[in-house]
């Protein structure tokens, strides 16, 4: 107990020491959020940005919505927030089906561009005109321009990274 009162109070040791001399299980320091459990099958397919752990944002992975608003001092923060909530739920809902990726969300002066992509299941005169359909509405809504960029793929096989 000595030993664990001098190492606690020992201004020179570091925070991992001090836990090290704790005997914390590890079970305590293990952090299970944002990652994918493994089934015992291993059938369950996963993207790129899916097979990344959360941790890895911004070395392998980027973030979902690109904006500034959420700098310290900065502007509708929790505007941008909803807003982007809204924007995902429009086009997964006017979209049904065809996005095989994440929607991301690129906010850039006052222009707001919405990439992802889509399976090429659909016929292209339907496309056009759910692009332009999407474009317009959102540029209403939003009270800015909307760019939709879009990339296509034959199957929705081809964005599996990996199976756990």
């Amino acid at each position: 107990m000595n030993v664990l009162i001098k190492n606690i109070y020992n201004p020179f040791k570091t925070q991992c020491q001090i836990v090290r001399n704790l005997h914390v299980s590890p079970i305590y320091l293990k952090t299970q959020a944002g990652r994918y459990r493994i089934t015992p099958k291993k059938d369950f397919p996963l993207t790129y940005e899916m097979a990344n752990p959360p941790h890895m944002i911004a070395s392998r992975k980027a973030w979902n919505s690109w904006n500034t608003s959420n700098v310290q001092g900065g502007l509708r923060s929790s505007e941008t927030a909803v807003e982007d909530h809204f924007i995902r739920k429009f086009m997964i809902g006017t979209w049904h089906g065809l996005f095989v990726s994440e929607i991301i969300i690129k906010r850039q002066h006052n222009i707001i561009r919405i990439a992802g992509l889509i399976s090429r299941t659909a016929s292209s005169r339907k496309m056009y005109f759910l692009i332009g359909y999407t474009e317009e509405l959102l540029s209403i809504w939003l009270q800015c321009p909307v760019k939709l960029e879009l990339q296509t793929v034959a199957d929705k096989k081809d964005v599996i990274f990996k199976y756990i």
